[in-house]
């Protein structure tokens, strides 16, 4: 199941003095949601259940976008309302989402994180290995928390060892190198 909210960016500071926030955007497609139009919702980093809010975030505040441009790694970001600088910094430090619904469709072999929660692991010779407790972000590469009969095992969510993600199965198939999977 979908969650209905997904989180697209993150309000990390005022920049200048006329209204403008940079923003670190998490999605792999930022074009769709940070552009001119486009219609932002708030919420803050311990929102408690932003599933069944009506309106998710700081008292139901919505945010347009009015102009963005490229700066760094993210965006800058100018909202319809906020003028000032004094503005902006009331915004930072909190996460804006977007309704799932207006998510970009996945290219193929592309899967939304949530997905793979709860998913069966197993190898190319059909061992069962654990079932996906958590999956971390992280560099070089992302990692899968599988939660396995003999512990917790991290798995790299790399082609070179995912052979496959059966997103409507919820099944992960993986070739592990030797000595991966001892615990």
């Amino acid at each position: 199941m979908n969650p209905s909210w997904m989180v697209v960016g993150h309000l990390n500071k005022a920049h200048g003095t006329k209204g403008e926030l940079f923003i670190w955007p998490l999605t792999d497609y930022p074009g769709s949601h940070f552009a001119p139009g486009v219609v932002l919702f708030v919420a803050e980093e311990d929102s408690a259940d932003v599933e069944t809010s009506v309106e998710p975030g700081k008292e139901g505040l919505t945010l347009e976008v009015e102009s963005v441009r490229p700066f760094r790694k993210g965006f800058l970001v100018r909202f319809v309302g906020i003028e000032s600088r004094t503005q902006a910094e009331e915004l930072k430090d909190l996460y804006v989402i977007r309704p799932f619904e207006e998510m970009d469709e996945l290219e193929a072999g592309e899967v939304y994180y949530h997905e793979l929660l709860g998913a069966t692991v197993i190898t190319v010779d059909d061992e069962r290995v654990g079932t996906v407790r958590e999956v971390f972000a992280l560099k070089p590469a992302d990692m899968l928390d599988v939660t396995s009969p003999d512990g917790s095992i991290m798995i790299p969510f790399i082609p070179e060892i995912v052979v496959s993600v059966d997103r409507a199965e919820k099944k992960i198939v993986i070739d592990p190198p030797e000595g991966l999977l001892q615990v």
